[in-house]
């Protein structure tokens, strides 16, 4: 599969990720539940989390490790990425369940030690956080792996995006993907500004798509009629398992119906196309035509009182009607007779 823009564009079919996080719970059977799941609701992928808590935070009960509002206000960074990390060796037998199911496999790596052990298991996409849009060190040593990107940019400035964007080109590496995203858990849908898809689109010269911490299916549904080729949305068991992220993470169901939903608009977008469709056969009969209303003799004129224009479409067509009006009929002619040029004299 090619993440080249054009090569995206050409493929029809929205790429749709089903987020796994923390939503395991620290139980491995849950995890593989979870990428079975994804696969009955109609998920095209899996996606990992790839860090520990040293990796992603020092182990500090300071002020400003301390998360003050929001989703997880009263949590320290550290225990927070403890109880949410996805152990390593969970991860290489995740990747095979994935794989027997036809799931594609990826995983966002938080530092060069997780893109180092998920070459090791042999992944072949890699996601960008949004809180890591800024880390280029990071973006470079995934970029020159050639492998196709994911880029989250959730609170990323123009400035921002384009510089995570010239450096994956920098490293000669043009497959990848921006994702529209807001940072927010869960994010409303006033917050979402999905308008900005097309401009990213135009603006980096690459495939777009949405990462959505939103609740339901009115963003990605949007988001695909604006254009987005990628959705990524977070999947969870059941809301009422507690996990740092299930409170805006979609049930199994509830997935299903979004990719059910995905999938309608891609057929009604379709393709540019003018003129009637296959459903509209019948319909096209019923256009309105010219109409022989009285009867007539060879040599009558024909008037408005005895040439209509009305349904349906068996006659000459309306944008005639000017012509004919005032030449004669070149034969009897009974009323309900659709008019045909044979029947008008030169």
């Amino acid at each position: 599969m090619s993440w080249k823009m054009e090569e995206r564009d050409k493929e029809r079919k929205t790429y749709i990720i089903a987020e796994m996080s923390a939503n395991h719970g620290g139980d491995f059977q849950h995890a593989k539940d979870i990428v079975y799941a994804a696969k009955e609701a109609g998920a095209d992928a899996i996606k990992l989390q790839t860090y520990t808590p040293d990796t992603m935070t020092l182990k500090s009960d300071k002020a400003p490790f301390q998360i003050g509002s929001g989703l997880w206000k009263g949590e320290n960074l550290y225990s927070l990425y403890e109880k949410a990390q996805t152990p390593w060796d969970w991860q290489g037998k995740l990747k095979e369940e994935a794989v027997a199911l036809g799931l594609g496999f990826l995983s966002t790596p938080f530092d060069e030690t997780a893109v180092d052990f998920l070459e090791s298991i042999g992944v072949d996409m890699y996601k960008v956080a949004s809180f890591e849009l800024t880390d280029i060190p990071l973006i470079k040593y995934m970029a020159r792996l050639q492998k196709p990107m994911i880029m989250s940019t959730g609170m990323g400035t123009e400035l921002e995006i384009q510089e995570a964007v010239d450096c994956v080109r920098a490293q000669g590496n043009e497959q990848m993907c921006l994702l529209k995203c807001t940072s927010a858990y869960p994010a409303t849908l006033e917050d979402m500004h999905l308008n900005t898809i097309p401009h990213m689109r135009k603006t980096y010269g690459v495939a777009v798509g949405l990462s959505d911490h939103s609740l339901g299916s009115i963003a990605p549904m949007t988001a695909v009629a604006l254009g987005a080729r990628v959705i990524e949305k977070h999947l969870c068991l059941d809301r009422k398992i507690p996990t740092p992220d299930s409170a805006f993470s979609m049930e199994p169901g509830e997935f299903a119906q979004m990719v059910k939903d995905v999938r309608a608009v891609e057929a009604a977008l379709g393709e540019v196309r003018y003129g009637a469709g296959e459903g509209e056969a019948v319909s096209k009969s019923h256009r309105r035509s010219l109409f022989v209303a009285c009867e007539m003799a060879p040599g009558d004129v024909f008037t408005r009182e005895n040439l209509r224009v009305v349904r349906p479409a068996h006659g000459l067509a309306p944008k005639h009607y000017e012509t004919v009006l005032g030449k004669k009929a070149a034969a009897v002619l009974e009323p309900g007779t659709p008019l045909t040029w044979e029947m008008v004299q030169e």
